[in-house]
């Protein structure tokens, strides 16, 4: 008889440890049971009444893994359903003692365990990464005080200023309620009808309809906090902050026809990049930074700073980076973890507080009470990716899926029944605990209880024009051609010409781009419920000017074919790798090609399945007979073609030229031999390449 064996269990909330007597540990490859730990001795066939008798009632293992396997899902989240997560720390590197008294502010160096998911918003569980659309950027703080959540997007600002239209909002950007689809897509009638009625919607309609929303890589876009919130010190004074993710890679986008494919040729194209990087030692990185203010500077700005539809810009309040956050670990179970993960903006710890923006307000309702719908209890906090790593102790008690097994006979309190000898139970601690900051309230801030907004709120096109006055010329015109694209989409009539007249309040020449680009007269200017002022530009907001020109964690695609140059390959792999690149050797074959020195390559991907919007650049290292096989191929004519159309470097052979000539390259800085001068050109976008390519509006 096998001897007994045990394992010690925690239930992952500082609670007390447990035994199981009688089970391997789980590292070990043991016996197969159910969930009651009864081993299995077949779990091939079910018990019959004789050979091709009937399967019996009484077949508990048949029974049990039938029952678990029916209710296996969960329902998905209404919004931000897609994602995908990783582990990581946040290092602090300066302190923040004077403004805060948060304990991960407080001591350089100090690192705190983190879990990020970034999501798309519209689109269901089972739709794809690349869509237009918001990202959402949200990060789980395992504080020694508690958690903190900050749940947050790729865009600073939001599309409602009050919490209440959220429902609304999601409502009309959904699939129609009639029909079905279309899914994980703003190209629609509802929601452009929905939008045209509602210009505080503006300012994010331009952010939505810029290259932001259609980001390269979830390692190389930014996250915001979006609202204003609170960081309190231990003298109990408060500052204004907002908070701003930056990735140390750059930010970098996709063109609009790049999106569209990386849809056609991986559904999972951001999730692979995520999880591969990470898998490969490349950590993804950003550095946290705030903008923190007093009431005075508040005062000082011509928008109101609880309006979560406005941001300050950076050249008028520099961002101070105060961190970083490196993903180190992918998860080790999806539903687990990315799945189970509970994101709630009331999760705040002391030296952090809220605001009175109504927006964040509904948010601190919303999130905990959809929790609940989707993990089908109270106690979703004492899930393992949901669990504090510091002590948690209160006389909260029962309750489905209760996994915590508390001592004693108080579950109340105050209590004297300590006085009996007795356990009491925690207490409170006004010295340490969280209190809320008492504030002055500011003119108009609190008094009569109104349905109403304060009078700043009402300008809806600033910060709009701001945005797009800020971008380059190039992006201006991305911005045209995805208001066009989208509205092409509406088939109600009156609605485009009542999006374009709020536009004209924006910016006179985006109208009429867009106008012109879905053929309609230029419709008369909407009022403005608050005439809109001229703002400086930010130069901080332009995603082309602000990039890095560099392929440090980008993919280089090498098309290689038989009767390549292995030396050439050899000395392009290597200078990638040195740059802090990756290769992506392409070959016809998923097998690799016999090179012309007679040794064979394996390639990292074949042709037919690796098109060229997988990598950030391409190069082209043909033989002359390689080059006039390939010319047959539709698929390597298309994978130079579109990396030409999307603007990324190409560098060739001089063998390869009547493969890029078929393909319509024309010459460019962006277009080059190999060697340096490639290597150079890899890490850039050739923007001025786009007129040649495709018409914008």
């Amino acid at each position: 008889m096998a001897s007994k064996s045990h394992y010690e269990t925690t239930d992952g909330n500082g609670g007390e440890t447990h035994q199981r007597i009688g089970a391997k540990a789980p590292h070990d490859a043991g016996y197969l049971t159910t969930n009651q730990g009864i081993r299995v001795s077949d779990n091939q066939n079910s018990l019959k009444s004789g050979t091709r008798g009937p399967a019996l009632l009484e077949d508990f293992v048949l029974r049990e893994k039938i029952f678990h396997f029916d209710h296996e899902r969960i329902p998905e989240r209404i919004v931000h359903a897609r994602g995908t997560a990783a582990h990581g720390y946040f290092e602090l590197y300066d302190s923040l003692t004077d403004i805060t008294k948060a304990d991960l502010f407080q001591r350089p160096g100090a690192k705190v365990p983190v879990f990020t998911r970034f999501s798309t918003v519209a689109g269901g569980a089972g739709s794809v990464d690349t869509p237009r659309d918001v990202r959402g950027f949200a990060v789980k703080f395992y504080t020694q005080e508690g958690n903190w959540d900050l749940v947050g997007n790729n865009i600073p600002v939001f599309f409602i200023q009050d919490a209440i239209k959220f429902p609304d909002l999601i409502h009309a950007v959904k699939m129609e309620a009639d029909r079905g689809y279309p899914q994980a897509g703003s190209a629609h009638d509802t929601f452009w009808d929905w939008a045209s009625l509602m210009p505080e919607t503006t300012h994010m309609l331009m952010w939505a309809m810029s290259d932001r929303a259609i980001p390269r890589s979830l390692r190389m876009m930014e996250g915001f906090g979006i609202h204003t919130f609170r960081l309190v010190n231990a003298d109990g004074t408060s500052t204004f902050v907002k908070f701003h993710w930056k990735p140390k890679l750059g930010m970098q986008s996709t063109l609009w026809d790049e999106a569209m494919k990386l849809q056609a040729a991986d559904n999972d194209y951001h999730r692979r990049d995520l999880h591969e990087a990470i898998e490969s030692g490349a950590f993804p990185e950003w550095e946290l930074g705030i903008q923190a203010f007093d009431q005075k500077f508040a005062n000082s700005l011509p928008y109101d700073v609880l309006d979560a539809t406005k941001i300050i810009p950076e050249e008028v309040l520099p961002v101070r980076l105060i961190g970083r956050m490196v993903l180190d670990r992918n998860v080790d179970n999806f539903f687990a973890e990315t799945e189970q993960v509970a994101y709630c903006p009331a999760n705040i710890v002391p030296g952090i507080d809220f605001t009175n923006d109504p927006l964040l307000q509904g948010r601190l309702f919303s999130y905990l009470d959809t929790q609940k719908s989707r993990l089908g209890t109270s106690n979703f906090h004492q899930l393992p990716i949901n669990a504090p790593k510091c002590p948690v102790m209160n006389f909260q008690r029962d309750g489905q899926m209760q996994m915590i097994v508390p001592k004693g006979r108080a579950s109340y309190e105050p209590n004297s029944l300590g006085d009996a000898g007795e356990e009491t139970g925690p207490r409170e601690c006004p010295v340490t605990g969280f209190t809320t900051f008492a504030h002055q309230a500011a003119k108009d801030e609190q008094g009569d209880k109104l349905r109403i907004r304060p009078e700043l709120f009402a300008d809806h096109y600033s910060q709009a024009r701001l945005l797009f006055r800020s971008l380059t010329e190039n992006e201006r015109a991305h911005v045209a051609s995805s208001f066009t694209f989208e509205l092409s989409k509406v088939a109600l009539a009156h609605v485009p010409p009542r999006i374009i007249g709020n536009l004209r309040n924006v910016d006179e020449d985006l109208a009429k781009r867009v106008a012109a680009g879905i053929g309609i007269p230029l419709p008369p200017k909407n009022p403005a419920a608050r005439e809109p002022i001229d703002i400086n530009p930010s130069p901080a907001l332009s995603i082309q000017a602000n990039m890095k020109e560099t392929i440090a964690g980008r993919a280089i695609g090498i098309l290689y074919a038989d009767g390549s140059d292995a030396k050439a390959i050899k000395k392009l792999v290597d200078a990638v790798k040195k740059q802090g690149g990756r290769s992506v050797l392409v070959s016809p074959k998923v097998g690799g090609a016999t090179l012309a020195d007679g040794s064979h390559l394996k390639a990292d991907g074949q042709l037919a399945g690796t098109p060229s919007q997988t990598v950030d650049a391409i190069a082209v290292i043909l033989s002359s007979a390689g080059c006039k096989a390939l010319l047959k191929e539709a698929s390597a004519v298309q994978f130079v073609m579109d990396a030409f159309g999307h603007l990324k470097a190409i560098g060739h052979t001089p063998e390869a030229k009547p493969l890029l000539d078929k393909a319509g390259v024309e010459p460019d800085a962006g277009v080059t031999g190999l060697g340096d001068p490639f290597i150079a050109a890899a890490g850039k976008r050739f923007f001025d390449r786009e007129p040649k390519v495709r018409t914008l509006a």
